[in-house]
């Protein structure tokens, strides 16, 4: 960046500018483990780097504060590749573009890597500074954080010494982050027999679209509609009143996202043509009433289709869309411990035919392990009612609030002196790496913060500037704190 010496702190953007030099792709991070091991080993800094590819450098404490507690600085270095169509970028060679848009700043036409980017930056600044008072300090960076935790994952219990953990992963600067909640992956899959399908019969392609979407965490209580849930509303609808056959069906995308298109082919009576169009009229004027705040842009398709010449077994149709339909979908239950927090939820993630059988995954999420579980098995029970074969995988465990926390309370009054405001003390209904620490390091007292930013995972990622400098005093406060 051209303009990068206007940027304050300038020792963290001028580290951002840097770590954007480097390619780092989600599972292809192998260019960021080198640069950050030949930082540390520049800095003449104690550096390693573990089986899994997790890098520490730790510096001692500045001189007179040897026997502070020792803090440990945690982010991930890897990055969400989106671009928009029209732009030609290689991930895995070319630096990330930046420029400034008022008071944000963004990439063109590509994901910032400002999540987690702009948390390795202070890392850096805080291991290149001489200037600082701190006791002893662990900086850890962790690998391939977005495509499943897997650095966190395989770090063994013996790679981070420390008492207090700093994670710089949050994206609202003035909220610190105390709990998260943990989740698993519950995945279906319906057997597809296939049957002629008879003759006189219409064939058609029935879809949704222009669904908001979003976090299947953070926005699973904001009443969104699910595309999945929607389609097959439908379907079980049709299937009641029409000899309904089901040709294909492909919905929904990310696990960890609330679907926000998908479409199904399928087949009626030739009688019944008409017939169908009416009442999917009628549905969506219901769908359009009942999500008429939230769902503003929704729009339902019919279209014919040349006629198919086989459709899905009526029995085994019957039995998925059943199941499909019951299978839980949004909240489950509130925190009994902080108030508007979602402790337990489900996601119907996707539903995609594939050769000869149908895929169906969904995530479930809770801050209480307990209740994750049991998530997990009344999902499981629908599916398995609908002659499913499930798997629940491992998945990854919560950070539970711990309410004698000392580094909250240091935090917390550090924010009050430096800004004359209470910050905002949350739990998140999402997975952050404090979660899998918390079950390797039970006795580490932790918490998550940082900048403002705004379409993450996406070519629309920003980052909000000012709130950069705000982050900086306040983590620097805290280190001199403790």
């Amino acid at each position: 960046m051209s303009n990068n010496h206007l940027l304050q702190p300038s020792i963290v953007f001028d580290c951002f500018a840097e770590v954007n030099k480097v390619p780092r792709p989600s599972k292809r991070e192998e260019k960021m483990i080198a640069f950050l091991k030949a930082f540390g080993e520049g800095l003449g800094l104690p550096t390693h780097v573990d089986e899994t590819g997790n890098v520490s450098i730790s510096k001692p404490a500045t001189p007179g504060h040897e026997h502070r507690k020792a803090v440990i600085l945690q982010s991930h270095f890897d990055m969400v590749c989106e671009k928009n169509k029209d732009v030609e970028f290689d991930f895995d060679n070319d630096a990330i573009q930046t420029y400034i848009d008022g008071e944000w700043m963004r990439a063109k036409g590509t994901t910032l890597g400002a999540d987690d980017g702009i948390g390795v930056a202070m890392q850096m600044a805080i291991l290149k500074s001489n200037d600082i008072e701190h006791g002893p300090i662990q900086c850890v960076f962790t690998r391939d954080e977005e495509t499943g935790l897997t650095g966190a994952m395989g770090m063994k219990s013996d790679f981070m010494q420390g008492d207090y953990l700093i994670n710089l992963d949050s994206e609202d600067e003035g909220q610190i982050f105390v709990s998260c909640a943990g989740g698993v992956r519950t995945t279906a899959t319906y057997a597809f027999p296939t049957v002629e399908l008879p003759t006189g019969y219409f064939t058609f392609r029935v879809g949704v679209k222009g669904l908001t979407g979003g976090h299947s965490g953070d926005d699973i209580n904001k009443k969104r509609g699910n595309a999945n849930k929607l389609l097959v509303r439908f379907l079980c609808q049709q299937m009641e009143k029409t000899d309904l056959r089901l040709i294909d069906i492909q919905s929904g995308g990310l696990h960890n996202a609330i679907p926000r298109e998908g479409y199904a082919v399928c087949a009626v009576p030739m009688n019944m043509k008409e017939q169908v169009r009416i009442d999917l009229n009628v549905f969506a004027a219901d769908v359009e009433e009942e999500f008429s705040v939230t769902e503003k842009g929704i729009q339902f398709v019919l279209e014919s289709q040349e006629t198919a010449s086989t459709c899905m077994e009526p029995a085994a149709m019957r039995r998925m869309l059943l199941s499909l339909h019951a299978v839980h979908n949004g909240v489950f239950a509130m925190s009994q411990d902080m108030e508007g927090l979602v402790e337990t939820s489900s996601n119907l993630a996707s539903i995609h035919l594939e050769g000869d059988h149908i895929t169906v995954t969904t995530s479930q999420r809770s801050s209480v392990g307990s209740a994750c579980e049991n998530m997990a098995s009344v999902v499981r029970a629908a599916f398995e009612l609908g002659g499913a074969e499930v798997l629940t995988n491992e998945g990854y465990p919560g950070w539970k609030l711990n309410p004698n926390s000392e580094i909250v309370r240091i935090a917390k009054e550090s924010y009050v002196d430096l800004f004359g405001k209470e910050p905002l003390i949350l739990a998140i209904h999402a997975g952050l790496e404090c979660g899998l620490f918390s079950e390797k390091y039970p006795k580490l007292d932790m918490v998550s913060f940082g900048p403002t930013l705004r379409g993450v995972h996406s070519p629309d990622e920003r980052l909000l500037i000012p709130t950069v400098q705000m982050v900086w005093d306040h983590l620097l406060d805290i280190l001199k704190r403790v």
